[in-house]
């Protein structure tokens, strides 16, 4: 799929996001949103449409030097069309280099600059000394829409769990590729399972895709109770997640019981106002529990926004890596609930109840201990979640959920209705 997706030049809107979308749509069954330029959503409004065909830097002498065509990052993304001879001190205003790595190509983009741009090697630009060359880019920005991508898995009860990825990088592997193949192996899955909770996946623009399904539903956002923003999951870094604007949220905690509990190298960092779109999904005025799950953290490794995020930076053992701990994780999302003690009374006789000779079959077979069901009927008090449990007593969510059904089985226990946040 990532193969399929690679040689696509994608920005904020055109065709390369719907070929993007049409690739995802053979796996899942996607619903597809066009928002018309000039749409108003919150502070901001849908841009124009771009779309380009080509773009070369040549000498005047015919010699191509630059080609749009060999790698799309060439281009710099929302470049107007321009076509003239240009004095090297004129195109020097609109070249975009690496001095510190000479070698590769980087990628920008000029959304809302009404501007144009080349980005090559600094290697090659050095070499390039000529007085005056000919520049033209091909392209236009007309009306005409923003396209983003929708699947939802219906869940028993109207609690979703949000998971979003951006589709408006070129042809750059890690940063998302990665993150839009692994969102989409979770939606296929997903879509096989009836559980308690709902799952919405989102294909979208950066920023402006968030912005902008954020203001055409803002009237079900209180139906998100946990929710992820997905990106660079194929490089062979450790785990990071960026925690919600809450901090405390379950999603928060969910993920780092997750990766605590499977041993994967991993770093939990602070909220902050930068990054992806956790960002928009985590402004005051929503505040929804919405955190960043990726390997590589933006701009703090080398391959970052350059031609060096190709395919072989991606490494499949990582993205599998990185799907399993996911699926891990919602899976704990949408069995974690609470219960509350029939009788609260004091600890419960469990050898007339047949438990420990029930615990110790589950021991063989790697469930509860009598730890574990001594922790889970002490907090089972209506207030405290299968997760909280497991996270208070520092063992596997599933031993605590195996203590919770041999409770429930002997009529200790009974479920509590509690909504996530």
């Amino acid at each position: 799929m990532i193969r399929d997706m690679f040689p696509i030049n994608r920005s904020l809107t055109g065709a390369g996001v719907r070929q993007t979308l049409a690739i995802i749509a053979r796996h899942i069954d996607l619903t597809v949103h066009e928002v018309a330029t000039g749409t108003p959503v919150l502070d901001w409004h849908v841009p124009m449409e771009w779309n380009i065909r080509g773009g070369t830097i040549r000498t005047l002498d015919g010699r191509c030097l630059v080609d749009f065509a060999q790698n799309n990052l060439h281009i710099m993304g929302y470049s107007k069309p321009v076509h003239g001879v240009f004095s090297r001190a004129e195109l020097a205003r609109h070249v975009h280099a690496l001095p510190d790595q000479p070698d590769l190509i980087p990628y920008r983009t000029g959304y809302y600059a009404d501007d144009w741009g080349f980005c090559l090697p600094d290697r090659l630009w050095q070499t390039m000394t000529d007085d005056s060359y000919q520049v033209d880019i091909d392209s236009d920005l007309s009306p005409g829409a923003m396209t983003y991508g929708e699947f939802f898995v219906p869940g028993e009860t109207q609690d979703e769990v949000l998971i979003t990825c951006h589709v408006c990088h070129p042809s750059l592997a890690n940063d998302n590729l990665s993150g839009i193949a692994v969102a989409t192996a979770l939606a296929a899955l997903r879509a096989g399972r009836r559980g308690r909770l709902g799952y919405r996946f989102l294909f979208l623009p950066a920023t402006i895709g968030a912005i902008t399904w954020l203001a055409r539903n803002e009237a079900r956002l209180d139906r998100i109770v946990h929710g992820l923003v997905l990106t660079c999951l194929g490089d062979d870094g450790p785990f990071h997640y960026k925690q919600s604007r809450r901090e405390g949220a379950t999603i928060d905690r969910a993920v780092a019981h997750v990766l605590a509990q499977a041993g994967a190298p991993h770093a939990i960092m602070p909220f902050n106002p930068y990054g992806y779109d956790e960002r928009q999904f985590c402004s005051p005025g929503f505040d929804l529990p919405v955190g960043c799950f990726m390997r590589g953290v933006h701009g703090t490794f080398p391959e970052y926004h350059t031609s060096a995020d190709d395919l072989d930076f991606v490494k499949p053992e990582a993205l599998d890596g990185s799907f399993a701990v996911l699926d891990t994780l919602l899976d704990l999302l949408d069995r974690d609930c609470t219960y509350e003690r029939i009788d609260g009374r004091g600890e419960p006789q469990l050898g007339r109840r047949g438990l420990y000779r029930a615990i110790a079959g589950q021991r063989e077979a790697g469930g509860a201990t009598q730890m574990d069901l001594l922790w889970f009927l002490n907090l089972a008090d209506g207030r405290h979640s299968l997760l909280d449990m497991a996270i208070r007593a520092d063992v596997p969510f599933g031993r605590i959920e195996a203590a919770a059904r041999l409770a429930l089985d002997a009529d200790l226990v009974r479920p509590v209705a509690a909504r996530e946040a």
